[in-house]
């Protein structure tokens, strides 16, 4: 009998954690991509050499889009399609931090159905499937039911407080917080540790892609900026930013925000 997706990318996240976990990020070898893209190891290398090698090879009729993968477009004719970042967070394991993570996703006709996001060395796998629920290691998980915005803990960068992305010309007083790994955020927001996660800027699908899946099916929200739900597999591959929350937190952040932002410039 053929594995389920989620099966599948469970699979292929663990033996990414097995890969990724034999290198040492402080003296695995290290590149600054160009144009100030951020950092890329030989780990993330290796291990998206062996997803390109066993995912496609499992489903060839599905697309491939990764971080570390050139974009050929090809993905653009496939009703589903891989959406993959082999290591998200690689800074954080570059610097010989713990909090990184394989981001896992399958989507079709524009919305995730099956993600994983797995933390090797925290032993942290979410996982999801559409309609499905929202699991943590096998368990059940959920968003917390916080309905005050000025009383959530949010993860969110410093540059998403800047007076530009507010209406009135300041963030509301929630309490922020931050960790590496924007689906590590996610993941902790389904998760129900925080309340909520905001990124103001354009971002990478394979950045969001499993995260949304599971936040969802953990009874959150999560739209873009503008609180349009997310589509995936575009042509320039990016999101307006994003919003992920509970329903009643995310209305506020709506509310609050500035519809537009820098925006996505199409290729």
């Amino acid at each position: 009998m053929q594995a389920t997706d989620l099966d599948l990318l469970i699979d292929a996240a663990r033996e990414a954690g097995r890969i990724a976990t034999a290198f040492t990020g402080q003296t695995a070898q290290r590149w600054e991509k160009p144009d100030g893209a951020g950092p890329v190891t030989e780990a993330d290398l290796a291990v998206n050499s062996m997803l390109e090698d066993v995912l496609p090879a499992a489903r060839p009729d599905y697309g491939w889009l990764s971080e570390e993968t050139e974009d050929n477009h090809a993905r653009l004719e496939r009703s589903r399609v891989f959406i993959i970042d082999p290591i998200d967070g690689t800074r954080s394991f570059a610097d010989g931090s713990r909090t990184w993570a394989h981001s896992l996703a399958i989507a079709e006709d524009g919305r995730v159905t099956a993600a994983v996001i797995y933390l090797p060395q925290r032993d942290l796998l979410y996982s999801a499937a559409a309609g499905a629920g929202a699991f943590l290691n096998g368990k059940r998980i959920a968003v917390t039911g916080q309905a005050t915005l000025s009383d959530a803990d949010i993860l969110a960068a410093r540059p998403n407080l800047e007076p530009h992305h507010w209406k009135n010309g300041t963030a509301p007083g929630f309490h922020r917080s931050y960790r590496p790994s924007l689906a590590y955020r996610l993941a902790t927001v389904a998760q129900g540790r925080f309340d909520g996660m905001i990124t103001l800027r354009p971002s990478w699908e394979w950045d969001i892609a499993a995260g949304d899946l599971i936040l969802r099916e953990a009874g959150g929200v999560c739209t873009d900026r503008q609180g349009m739900p997310l589509r995936f597999n575009s042509r320039e591959a990016k999101l307006d930013g994003v919003i992920a929350t509970n329903k009643p937190l995310h209305e506020q952040f709506v509310d609050a925000l500035e519809p537009t932002g820098p925006g996505i410039v199409p290729r």
